[in-house]
C-alpha cells in the first residue's frame, strides 16, 4: 500500500520516506530524516530533531537514517548528528519502544530492540540483535556488542562485549547463551566463545592484553569468537566487569 501520513502528522520538506510507511497523528519527521520502506512512526515521536549539544551550530546539515521495517513507538526522539554531514542511524527491523531517546551520532544496528524509556547518549554504538531493557541508560561513546542483552534500569558507562549480558551499574553477569542457541550458533562456536570469555574475564590482568594474546595464539578459529576478542582492542570507555557472584559461578563450572 502507499505511504500513509495521517492528519496532524508533520513531514517537513526535505524529509524522505520510503514506500509503505505509516506516519501516525502528531508524529514529526524533520527535513533531515530519511526513512526506509515500511517504517511505522507512532504519535508524538520526533525523528531528526536538532542534537542536544551545546557545540551544535544550529545550521549545519546533518542527518537521521532509519532502516526498513523499523517500528518507532510513541514519544521517541531520535536526534540528527552534531557536526556537518554526520549521521544518526537506526538499522532494519528494529523495535524502538515508547519514550526512547537516541541522541546525536548514535549507530544502532539491525534487529535491535530498545525497550521503553531507554536512553542513549551521543555516539553510542549498538550492534545487531541487541536487546536493551526498559529505562536502561548508556554513557556517551559506549559500545554494545552484537547479541548482547542489558537488564532494565541498568546504568552502563562502559563497553559491553558481544554476546554478553549486563545489568545494574556496568556489571557483566555472563554470556547470552540462550540467545546464541536460539540464533542457531553451533555447539562448537558457543564452546569456543565460552572459553574466550573465561580467558578475558577470569584471567588476572588487562582485558585488552588478554584478548590480544588470545588472538595471536591462533587457538581460536570461530568467526564469532574472533569478533568477541577483537571487541577488546578498541573503544574509549573500558569494559563492563564481571559481577563477583558471576565470577564464582564461572570458576565453579
Amino acid at each position: 500500500m502507499p505511504t500513509l501520513i495521517h492528519p496532524t502528522a508533520i513531514v517537513e520538506p526535505g524529509a524522505s520516506l520510503g514506500s509503505d510507511c505509516e506516519i501516525h497523528p502528531y508524529a514529526i519527521i524533520k527535513r533531515w530524516a530519511t526513512l526506509g520502506d515500511r517504517v511505522v512512526v507512532h504519535p508524538f515521536a520526533v525523528i531528526g530533531g536538532d542534537p542536544q549539544d551545546l557545540k551544535f551550530d544550529g545550521v549545519s546539515a546533518s542527518y537521521v537514517k532509519i532502516g526498513s521495517d523499523t517500528k518507532i513507538r510513541e514519544n521517541v526522539t531520535i536526534n540528527r548528528g552534531t557536526s556537518a554531514e554526520s549521521v544518526t542511524s537506526i538499522g532494519n527491523n528494529c523495535l524502538i519502544m515508547a519514550g526512547v531517546h537516541v541522541a546525536h551520532d548514535c549507530t544502532v544496528g539491525n534487529n535491535v530492540v530498545l525497550a521503553n524509556a531507554v536512553l542513549l547518549a551521543g555516539y553510542v554504538s549498538v550492534g545487531d540483535h541487541v536487546v536493551l531493557g526498559g529505562a536502561s541508560a548508556f554513557h556517551q561513546f559506549s559500545r554494545i556488542g552484537e547479541r548482547a542483552m542489558v537488564g532494565g534500569l541498568s546504568r552502563i558507562t562502559q563497553d559491553i562485549p558481544p554476546y554478553t549480558m549486563a545489568v545494574e551499574r556496568s556489571e557483566a553477569v555472563g554470556l547470552n547463551l540462550l540467545g546464541l542457541k536460539r540464533s542457531g550458533y553451533t555447539r562448537d562456536a558457543i564452546s569456543e566463545i565460552k572459553e574466550a570469555f573465561r580467558l578475558v574475564y577470569l584471567k588476572p590482568g588487562n582485558q585488552k592484553n588478554a584478548a590480544t594474546q588470545a588472538l595471536g595464539s591462533g587457538h581460536f578459529k570461530a568467526p564469532e569468537t574472533i569478533k568477541f576478542l577483537e571487541f577488546f582492542l578498541t573503544g574509549k570507555r573500558g569494559f563492563v566487569q564481571l559481577r563477583t557472584s558471576a565470577v564464582e559461578s564461572e570458576e565453579g563450572s
